[in-house]
């Protein structure tokens, strides 16, 4: 039995509604110079009341990074692993109205914490990672490591501070992909040969305002009750994807009974 479901919003960025955005909290995944621009941005937007936000929070490793040195009083800055902290973060129960901004450069941080999660929610289970199959359609693709397979439907180099517009600036022609619909359409084009794939669970980071992309929380949340669902379906095999329109990191996080439970 499979299980389907996609928690990547379906609006386009230039649908969302006008006016203020309001968020909780808004986290910004490492404080070095993309950090740097993405709290200048979010301040901008701020100031123009286009972002409103109850608490701004940087976390990187490094205790001297470029923001943590700017000693702000807007921001607060927690000096952590990546991984620790969106573990005790996500185990707080957080908002709906919480946001991540994610780094170009980090690693596929979500599905890390997701694979955590199923390790301590099924301890007498088999819990594995997969490299997805090739996603039809998407023209630039490449196997990373720990089983990550990247894709991108651009095939020349995108700047990092893209919003992904309706006309693409490369092409100056309309742009007619959007990795979300082309994931859900290949998970259904692999259960259509038998292959068991659930899923996806899609954290979609889409442009919110000047330039800041953000995933939100609630879909987060969202991914583990559906890896929960595939478990008790059966043995649970998910297609997890970290994705903007254009570019994005895929993984199969699958959990199976140990050959030694009956």
């Amino acid at each position: 039995m499979a299980v389907a479901m996609t928690l990547a919003s379906a609006a386009e960025p230039d649908e969302q509604s006008a006016g203020s955005q309001h968020y909780g909290t808004i986290i910004v995944v490492g404080g070095g110079c993309y950090g740097g621009y993405y709290v200048r941005q979010l301040r901008r937007a701020r100031d123009k009341n286009a972002i409103t936000f109850e608490r701004l929070v940087i976390v990187d490793h490094d205790e001297n990074c470029a923001v943590a040195r700017e000693n702000a009083s807007d921001i607060e800055v927690v000096i952590s692993d990546w991984s620790e902290y969106f573990a005790a973060y996500l185990a707080g129960r957080p908002r709906d109205s919480d946001a991540v901004v994610p780094s170009p450069l980090m690693p596929h941080l979500l599905f890390q914490w997701l694979e955590q999660r199923a390790r301590e929610r099924w301890p007498e289970r088999r819990v594995t990672i997969e490299m997805p199959s090739a996603v039809g359609g998407v023209p630039w693709q490449k196997e990373g490591g720990e089983s990550t397979r990247y894709v991108s439907f651009a095939e020349w180099m995108c700047p990092v501070n893209c919003i992904e517009p309706r006309i693409c600036p490369h092409t100056r022609e309309i742009r007619n992909w959007s990795l979300p619909p082309s994931i859900a359409a290949h998970v259904e084009a692999v259960r259509a040969t038998g292959e068991q794939l659930d899923g996806p669970a899609i954290f979609h980071c889409t442009h919110r305002a000047y330039g800041v992309g953000m995933i939100d929380v609630r879909d987060v949340m969202a991914s583990e009750r559906l890896l929960g669902q595939c478990v008790q379906a059966g043995s649970g095999r998910l297609l997890v994807g970290t994705v903007s329109h254009c570019h994005g990191a895929l993984g199969v996080l699958r959990v199976e009974k140990s050959p030694d439970i009956r």
